[in-house]
């Protein structure tokens, strides 16, 4: 059998481990050839497409970023310009004689992917992102990194809060989900975590940090994810510090994380998973199991149609366990 591989949307922690996982499999065990898609779905509209063997594959576990590249590239945008591209990229996989088109990435290319299996195209797609926003998955690798360095940046504030006797806001990736504020909060000892998926009262805030004062706490760390609604656009942090000040008079800073939480290498986690995941794919499609995400279901690796995933967003729960242990403790969200 003939594969083709391709990696699409933003880069993450974990994307060349599942390179590596899935290829190193296709070659050794099954025997398959194996050609590396560049620069996401632009690659098949370019026919930017070159062999992989596994010499290629020698030192992809903890590299960050992507060999093959990626793109944002709306294939199924309905504008005249767009309109021949799906059978520009169907016309490429055919003339490369490709058995099975694998894609990585997150839930814009889980639509595209399932748009192409409509159009005839054998598929199998791994989820990817940092958001942990997938549909039909327990995590993604890549969220494990993220929570990890979110994490660790949340510690170090805690020292310059506490010498300062400030309150510290530092601001988190996610813009419709709030995982990764979630867990990194968490993990942290954040005092206050907003995310997307609960509304918060500014005052309930000022409230909780008076309160900590009055008890001898004379610093807090709040940790907000990108994506909660502020007034005239402004960015999260710098929203909620000013606020925070208004409401309190307490000297408040704000720290944007930013792509940091993105790059360099995944950690163990992320890198086993990856693995795991990138060796299922290629699983399923030895045994003809196509237009299905791989997915992790507890700590059972399996899959899930596309047209289950596609389209939808998997959010925060307000009954998640973490946050009504953290409510329990006295954490505010909002």
């Amino acid at each position: 059998m003939k594969i083709g591989i391709l990696t699409s949307g933003g880069d993450c922690p974990g994307i060349n481990a599942t390179i590596r996982g899935v290829c190193k499999t296709a070659i050794n065990h099954y025997g398959m050839e194996v050609y590396g898609i560049h620069n996401g779905f632009r690659g098949l509209l370019d026919n930017d497409i070159t062999p992989l063997t596994d010499k290629d594959l020698t030192g992809l576990l903890n590299l960050g970023g992507t060999i093959l590249g990626t793109s944002r590239e709306k294939t199924f945008r309905k504008r005249a310009s767009s309109q021949n591209k799906p059978k520009l990229m169907v016309k490429t996989i055919q003339e490369m004689q490709l058995d099975c088109l694998v894609c990585i990435g997150g839930n814009g290319t889980q639509k595209t992917a399932a748009e192409l299996a409509q159009l005839g195209v054998n598929v199998v797609t791994i989820p990817k992102t940092i958001d942990n926003d997938v549909w039909g998955t327990d995590s993604s690798f890549g969220f494990d990194t993220a929570v990890t360095i979110a994490t660790e940046a949340i510690d170090r504030l805690h020292s310059t809060a506490s010498s300062h006797q400030r309150v510290m806001v530092i601001e988190v990736m996610g813009h419709k989900a709030g995982w990764i504020a979630l867990h990194s909060g968490m993990a942290g000892g954040g005092d206050i975590i907003l995310i997307p998926e609960l509304e918060y009262n500014i005052r309930n805030i000022g409230n909780t940090i008076i309160e900590r004062l009055k008890k001898g706490k004379t610093y807090s760390i709040v940790v907000v994810a990108e994506g909660i609604k502020t007034i005239d656009g402004k960015k999260a942090a710098e929203y909620i510090a000013q606020e925070i000040e208004y409401e309190t008079g307490f000297e408040t800073r704000e720290t944007v994380l930013g792509y940091i939480q993105r790059g360099g290498a995944p950690t163990a986690f992320d890198r086993n998973l990856a693995t795991r995941m990138g060796g299922h794919a290629t699983e399923m499609i030895a045994t003809g199991q196509f237009g299905r995400m791989v997915s992790l279901q507890g700590d059972k690796i399996g899959s899930i149609p596309l047209e289950e995933v596609a389209g939808k967003l998997k959010l925060v729960n307000e009954n998640h366990d973490l946050i009504i242990q953290g409510k329990r403790m006295g954490i505010c969200f909002g």
